[in-house]
């Protein structure tokens, strides 16, 4: 495959691609507006910062791979990408470490003032009378709205510290999720208010999606308790950038932010954030994940995802829809023998029923095969039976897809 890095890929990956017989263009500097020139040609784009809108997808002739070199996929079209089939997948969870290390950093900066205090330090002012003041993190509470990979790996590190760990009671959290906070005798609170107004600190740890824009409104600053540090290493639009600039004016919280609404798609450009300037902000560069640990734990996810793709499967795929999709599974027990399926699908071309998602499998030894086909349309009483009635098959069964509640 033809392989397209639009950011900085260190050697070793592309030294490992290539010597799986991969051809690879490494570009850092191309802009958002460049890659649909440099499109024609490329099987597969790896992006990290770089946005991948509708004319990169539109211009494309062989892209059927897009890979974010991170977690969060929201500067790529996911819907335009499926639309022209092409497979966008994420490598989650391998930046985790850098992220919480850069939370813990931004909390130990706001308690402590330590961007104030190496500002007046490098203009020759002696103020330790005025920096003598902080709160510690011993004994605080930090409340983590967000409890995925990232989230947990704050809570250990916050732990260590001495804080207490404080998140919203949620549905559904695996057991694994729940056992690792009962380990830190984590408080689970029964709403967000709650959590928040019992936190000393609160760090956001949400993908990007639109339930969580704007989660932090001025309802969620108003619940935070007077004089709180609010901490978003997460994504720059969870927060309602005006009414965090209200609360600070107020100086009812202060905010340490690694992520940005309005920051550039580029490595480096003119930026002016009124938040970044506000004095009660500590605010870094969207430098979350940027340790030589996590790019290199995401360097080994991407190669990961390209072994997956080149041998056949989508891992890490975020836009393809659902198992159970259409009106139907068919399974069908057949003799591995070329032309079997093809007279499967053919029999349900014939019926008018769209093939949603199928998968063959091969059974020990060889000599048979199970295919799980989910099918769409209204399936003929006679299917089955027509189906049985191929020498090949083996068997069939047919069961309605559950579509949910209307």
């Amino acid at each position: 495959m033809h392989l397209l890095f639009a950011d900085s890929v260190a050697e070793q990956t592309i030294a490992e691609l290539t010597s799986r017989g991969h051809r690879c263009s490494v570009d850092p500097g191309l802009t958002t507006a460049d890659l649909p020139g440099r499109i024609a040609g490329v099987d597969a784009l790896v992006v990290r910062s770089t946005k991948v809108d509708r004319a990169v997808f539109e211009a494309a002739d062989k892209l059927a791979l897009v890979i974010r070199a991170g977690a969060g996929t929201n500067t790529i079209d996911t819907e335009v990408a499926a639309r022209n089939g092409v497979l966008v997948s994420n490598v989650p969870g391998r930046n985790a470490v850098a992220v919480a290390e850069l939370t813990l950093g931004l909390i130990l900066a706001l308690d402590r003032r330590i961007a104030d205090n190496v500002a007046d330090a490098r203009r020759g002012r002696w103020e330790k009378k005025t920096y003598s003041k902080a709160n510690g993190l011993l004994g605080s509470t930090l409340g983590i709205v967000g409890l995925g990979s990232i989230g947990l790996a704050v809570a250990e590190r916050a732990a260590a510290f001495g804080m207490r760990i404080g998140c919203v009671n949620r549905a559904g959290r695996s057991q694994a999720t729940s056992d690792r906070l009962a380990e830190l005798d984590a408080a689970c609170f029964a709403t967000l208010p709650e959590l928040l107004a019992a936190s000393d600190v609160v760090s956001l740890h949400v993908p990007a999606s639109p339930e969580t824009k704007n989660l932090v409104d001025a309802d969620f600053l108003d619940a935070m308790k007077p004089g709180a540090l609010l901490v978003n290493t997460s994504r720059g639009d969870v927060v309602d950038e005006a009414a965090l600039l209200a609360a600070l004016d107020a100086g009812r919280v202060r905010a340490g932010l690694d992520v940005f609404a309005d920051e550039p798609g580029s490595g480096a450009a003119a930026w002016d954030s009124p938040l970044a300037r506000h004095p009660q902000v500590v605010a870094t560069h969207h430098i979350g994940a940027s340790t030589a640990q996590a790019q290199a734990a995401v360097a080994a996810g991407v190669v990961e995802i390209v072994d997956a793709f080149a041998a056949g499967e989508a891992r890490n795929c975020v836009n393809l829809a659902p198992r159970g999709l259409g009106s139907a599974t068919l399974t069908v027990r057949h003799v591995d023998k070329v032309g079997v399926l093809a007279r499967v699908l053919e029999l349900l071309r014939e019926a008018g029923l769209n093939v949603e998602h199928m998968q063959n499998r091969i059974f020990a030894g060889g000599a048979a095969a199970v295919a799980t086909i989910d099918v769409a349309g209204a399936v003929p009483t006679e299917l089955t039976a027509a189906l049985d009635a191929i020498p090949e098959v083996l068997g069939t069964s047919l069961a309605a897809i559950d579509a949910g509640p209307s």
